[in-house]
């Protein structure tokens, strides 16, 4: 049974950090492309960023030079470091194995101006 975990979202002041984890299991962590997504109310979901098995990484542009995406593939665990957190941040976040079609529950991030 494919799944992944979720944790570190909250409530944080606009400049603020949070450090999302998510943990992976019931599939071969390592091999795949991981990425965190985010969807904001009345908004598409999109990719926030993503991280290789080699650990290559791509980051949207509203997120580059604040946020920084890792991996511990001995853990199967992806993290997301978020710094100088803005408003428009705000989302559920998601983690991902895309390309297998294996999403997270979400966590919710809210940044307050």
């Amino acid at each position: 049974q494919v799944q992944l975990v979720e944790s570190g979202g909250g409530l944080v002041q606009t400049g603020g950090s949070l450090r999302l984890s998510c943990v992976g299991s019931g599939f071969i962590f390592s091999i795949n492309v991981m990425g965190w997504y985010r969807q904001a109310p009345g908004k598409q979901r999109e990719l926030v960023a993503a991280i290789t098995s080699g650990g290559s990484t791509n980051y949207a542009d509203s997120v580059k030079g604040r946020f920084t995406i890792s991996r511990d593939n001995a853990k199967n665990t992806v993290y997301l470091q978020m710094n100088s957190l803005k408003p428009e941040d705000t989302a559920v976040y998601y983690c991902s194995a895309a390309a297998n079609g294996y999403w997270g529950q979400g966590t919710q991030v809210t940044v307050s101006s």
